[in-house]
């Protein structure tokens, strides 16, 4: 029988395979290399590409910070606008009330009596004048009460004057009323 040595070639099919393997195994580890930079490419453009986002959006943020300071500084100026315009309709409304005050003070005054001095704080009179009797004093207070510009007339200092018969000094007390229809037409 002729003797063939089929180790060599069994050594060089084996080699030839290991080479093989060497070589897949190089190329898979390229290629695992080259797939991970591609992720890691990949995600670092995302990062920066939100990073980018996240800028533009703090950048729109404060000028909307801004833009609501402004806001807030033009509230401000409304309601302190609002509240003068309330003040000067107030006094609008208030206004013809001063002339029918004194035109209550005209027709309330009986004979006899005459007014030194009339002082308002708010709503309230301080009334002083002098009468010639008791009597007028207690009809100009019945005429106060029955006005629709005065109401609750209050008696606080009555004295008889010396060096006349019947005269009398007085303080009198009331408040200024509005008419139950001057309410509802300033509504």
């Amino acid at each position: 029988m002729a003797r063939i040595n089929l180790l060599p070639w069994r050594e060089e099919l084996r080699a030839e395979k290991t080479r093989q393997f060497a070589s897949m195994l190089g190329l898979f580890a390229f290629m695992t290399v080259a797939i991970i930079a591609l992720v890691h490419i990949n995600i670092a453009g995302q990062i920066n590409h939100q990073q980018y986002r996240n800028d533009i959006l703090k950048k729109e943020i404060a000028q909307l910070d801004l833009a609501l300071k402004e806001i807030e500084g033009l509230e401000d100026q409304k309601e302190e606008l609002l509240s003068r315009m309330e003040v000067i309709q107030s006094l609008q409304q208030q206004r013809p009330q001063i002339v029918h005050l004194f035109d209550e003070f005209v027709r309330t005054v009986p004979e006899g009596i005459y007014l030194t001095s009339i002082n308002q704080n708010g709503k309230d009179l301080v009334i002083n004048g002098v009468a010639e009797s008791n009597g007028r004093v207690s009809a100009y207070m019945r005429n106060i009460d029955a006005s629709e510009w005065m109401s609750t007339p209050k008696l606080t200092v009555i004295e008889t004057l010396k060096g006349t018969l019947r005269s009398s000094s007085f303080v009198l007390t009331t408040s200024q009323s509005t008419p139950k229809g001057e309410e509802e037409g300033d509504s």
